[in-house]
């Protein structure tokens, strides 16, 4: 699984399911796998730093399978309390006869290493060293945060609970709660957004009222960004970029039926994803395969939301390899994405209609730079203030170390009823 997520692009969600699906695992070594290969891509850049002085070559020449269980065998040594000789012995037996005495030579002489603290001090190479994000993102944190970057990384590099959404269409906040206790799962009220549950642990589909359509897996972030929308019963909504599908169920029950709610996406895949998603919540809405960028739609949207493609960061306490997975030369391209995506979808509103733009991560070149390109480009579009946990403001930064979330960016924006004269 972390072959292919750190060689192949895989995204470890994904990956980590489908192995545990077919290798039909006991709980408990099901649990260890999972931690052993998500602590491993949590930690890849301060493993890839301890290996480095021990090979004759850079780590990125080693053989492919060889160097997928050199990092889980390091990430044992090095942050489990897993006896040497077992990591050893046991990581050695994962790979092939022609690559073991690599392997094992490798290992061993980590093992028998005195294990240095992680380097002091603020640069950006100590920080990422010592929470696992590129350092160039952490330079980023730092412009953004000063002194409290590294308590960000280091939020960003943990894992993050699971949190239910409630579909309040279907039932209470507090009836769900009741439910998950009588079954053993222990749920805390969102501190951010009300109507969604934080529980520490268990599959979702295995918890009561999910076939139910009693909850949708959302975290707090996501939800906030609907609600900073601020959709009203009988308003005619647009989700631009809708899968898999909970943003546009949380809009759907809060417009009602006498409103409309339409999802796009340009994947027809990912819009079965919205569909299945909406059909068991119980919720309607019109499903479109579209361009954000070239939208098949008139204007008229008393509402927009663009929850925009994006680098992801903000979300890699779920998908850890977000951490050092995007490139910074990489950030222009996603940002002339976005953009393109924001300007059509302003063309939409009614004059008066609002719209919402929000993105999973925090690099300046997706958040303040493209809101700046996107006010030159529309011009009779302007900023809204938006009702933040920090206050109201124009643009808002949500932060795992300080709201208990994914790191989210979300601005607002209106169109003028007269075009500025």
């Amino acid at each position: 699984m972390v072959r292919r997520v750190t060689d192949e692009g895989a995204y470890s969600n994904l990956a980590l399911r489908r192995t545990l699906e077919h290798a039909r695992l006991p709980e408990r070594d099901a649990a260890f796998a999972s931690e052993l290969s998500y602590g491993t891509l949590r930690r890849l850049v301060p493993i890839d730093h301890a290996l480095g002085p021990l090979l004759d070559r850079p780590l990125e020449t080693a053989p492919k399978p060889a160097r997928a269980a050199l990092r889980l065998g390091a990430y044992q040594l090095l942050y489990l309390r897993t006896p040497p000789h077992a990591a050893v012995s046991e990581t050695v037996a994962l790979v092939d006869a022609r690559q073991r005495g690599f392997v094992n030579a490798v290992l061993r002489r980590l093992s028998s290493l005195a294990i240095a603290p992680p380097p002091p001090g603020s640069t950006d190479d100590a920080i990422a060293l010592r929470t696992g994000l590129a350092a160039w993102a952490v330079r980023e944190l730092q412009r953004l945060l000063g002194e409290d970057a590294e308590e960000a990384a280091g939020a960003l590099a943990e894992r993050g609970s699971t949190t239910l959404r409630v579909n309040t269409c279907r039932g209470s906040v507090e009836d769900l709660r009741i439910a998950l206790a009588d079954a053993g799962t222990h749920a805390q009220v969102g501190t951010l957004q009300p109507d969604s549950l934080v529980v520490a642990s268990g599959a979702p589909s295995r918890l009561p009222g999910f076939d139910e359509g009693l909850f949708t897996v959302q975290d707090q972030a996501s939800s906030f960004v609907v609600r900073a929308l601020d959709p009203q019963p009988g308003e005619r909504v647009l989700d631009v970029c809708s899968a898999p599908g909970g943003k546009a169920g949380h809009l759907s029950c809060l417009v009602g039926e006498e409103g409309e709610v339409v999802a796009g996406d340009v994947s027809p895949v990912r819009l079965g994803l919205v569909r299945e998603t909406l059909t068991r919540l119980g919720l309607p809405a019109r499903l479109l395969v579209q361009d954000g960028r070239r939208p098949a739609l008139r204007e008229g949207f008393d509402a927009v939301l663009v929850d925009a493609p994006c680098s992801g960061i903000g979300s890699a306490r779920r998908r850890p390899e977000l951490l050092w997975r995007t490139r910074r030369d990489e950030l222009s391209g996603l940002a002339r994405l976005q953009v393109g995506i924001a300007t059509a979808a302003a063309g939409l509103l009614r004059p008066g209609g609002r719209l919402v733009y929000s993105v999973c991560t925090f690099p300046r070149a997706e958040t303040d730079a493209a809101c700046d390109a996107i006010l030159r480009r529309v011009g009779d579009l302007e900023p809204i203030e938006l009702a933040g946990p920090d206050g109201p403001a124009e643009r808002i930064r949500l932060w795992p170390h300080r709201h208990g979330c994914d790191a989210m960016f979300v601005a607002g924006f209106r169109r003028r009823a007269t075009p500025r004269g």
